[in-house]
């Protein structure tokens, strides 16, 4: 039996690395070999591989409670996770659904806002608005709200149609505007979309602040800002996907806290667990709940997963949530983001960089390409280039990111720059005399 890896082509990519054992934000090899993990293993890793707190409460739940059906049953390690949760969330969201990852959790918010809706007697607004460039997931919905693109080309026929508005990509503006102006601009699209459509449409869908898989586009505060009061402006719900901007990623412990708002549904998974575990959640207002909860048992919210609320995931959570509390997470945090800044700096004016860019524990550097994009003939060479000197790095096309364990040292992170600033002399040599173009 052969393994077909995710976002892997079968003979086009190179045999996939086995890994043994990991440790802080090093893998470690069957043979010994030593990879520095500078994305957090797809972006889920907060603490560290092995973080010993997470791993030692996995096991003590294993002892005692490892599955139990989800409908009409709980259990202490959920209850916990759900009440540690309304600690650290906007206060305004108050009622959470559990599912198993993020792109799950993106599912359940669709759903919810549309049979929000229908709860209250207006099946006609079934329709959402998503942004250019975004990424939510890889089923069915989410990949429907995702932006058109080598992701979603080949199951294009069975995604439901999606209205979309401009994202605040201010480095590609298509009408040439600065950033300063750019939120502004983009924010005309949606008002447009909203002022013909708001009668049908049950939600926007964002991703606040950071489109990630889209190339780490980083939006003005205000365009987050104005989505939110537009959304109030035409009684449309606005569904956040925190998947991976949550647990402190941009720098505050969800990214709505940056922009000062509350959605009406969040959607939360990867850092949940610490990276340890899948689990997913989606949380919403009492007002979304509240329509669910009338005598009738066609409101029910008919939706489940089998792992939903699982007991170790949710131990995983509890005691990701702890080291919040009692660790200074967020000054680690602070000081990736003070090396970000500081090795950002030396790249800005290089011959083969485009635009920099981060917001908090993320940094990216976008490089000129004659193919821009996902399927940029860069990347491949780029991730062979990292890898042989030992960093796992996987960029998005031409944009390189760095989005590192929390545990990672200045020392640690200041190796990676460096191995980028190596990857870009290589590129520069091996273009010179030939157009390279952004």
């Amino acid at each position: 039996m052969r393994i077909w890896h995710p976002y892997t082509h079968p003979t086009l990519d190179p045999a996939p690395v086995s890994i043994e054992r990991a440790e802080g934000v090093w893998l470690y090899t069957p043979e010994g070999r030593r990879l520095m993990d500078a994305i957090s293993s797809w972006w889920v890793t907060l603490h560290g591989h092995a973080q010993p707190r997470i791993a030692a409460a996995i096991a003590e739940q294993a002892k005692k409670l490892e599955q139990v059906i989800y409908a009409g049953f709980t259990h202490d390690k959920a209850e916990e996770l759900a009440a540690r949760l309304h600690d650290v969330l906007p206060h305004g969201l108050t009622h959470l659904f559990f599912s198993d990852d993020g792109s799950t959790a993106v599912e359940v918010a669709l759903k919810m806002a549309a049979q929000f809706w229908r709860n209250q007697g207006q099946p006609e607004k079934a329709r959402l608005i998503a942004l250019e460039h975004a990424y939510h997931g890889d089923t069915a919905g989410a990949m429907s709200v995702s932006a058109a693109s080598s992701f979603t080309a080949a199951f294009s026929d069975f995604l439901f149609p999606v209205l979309r508005a401009p994202s605040a990509y201010c480095f590609r503006c298509p009408v040439g505007k600065s950033r300063a102006t750019c939120s502004i601009d983009c924010i005309e699209g949606l008002e447009q979309l909203l002022g013909r459509h708001a009668a049908k449409v049950a939600a926007v869908i964002v991703e606040p602040l950071l489109q990630g898989a889209g190339g780490m586009i980083v939006h003005p505060v205000e365009f987050l800002r104005r989505i939110r009061e537009l959304t109030r402006a035409y009684n449309v719900l606005l569904i956040a996907d925190e998947v991976l901007t949550g647990f402190g990623r941009c720098g505050r412990m969800f990214a709505c806290e940056i922009a000062g708002i509350e959605p009406d549904i969040m959607c939360l998974s990867k850092g949940l667990t610490g990276g340890f575990l899948p689990l997913g959640a989606t949380v919403c207002t009492d007002r979304v709940y509240e329509s669910f909860c009338v005598p009738d048992r066609r409101h029910t919210f008919f939706h489940g997963h089998s792992y939903t609320g699982n007991p170790l995931a949710c131990a995983a959570g509890v005691a990701n949530l702890e080291i919040f509390r009692t660790e200074p997470v967020f000054e680690r945090i602070r000081a990736i983001e003070r090396v970000h800044r500081e090795q950002l700096a030396r790249f800005q004016c290089h011959p083969a960089v485009a635009e920099t860019r981060m917001i908090g524990t993320v940094a990216a550097i976008e490089l000129r390409a004659e193919d821009p994009g996902y399927l940029s003939e860069l990347k491949p060479k780029l991730c062979s280039f990292f890898l042989e000197r030992n960093v796992l790095l996987r960029p998005l096309g031409n944009v390189v990111y760095i989005l590192p364990p929390y545990a990672i040292t200045p020392e640690e992170l200041r190796y990676v720059y460096d191995v980028i600033g190596e990857s870009l002399e290589s590129i520069s040599s091996k273009n010179e005399g030939s157009s390279v173009v952004v």
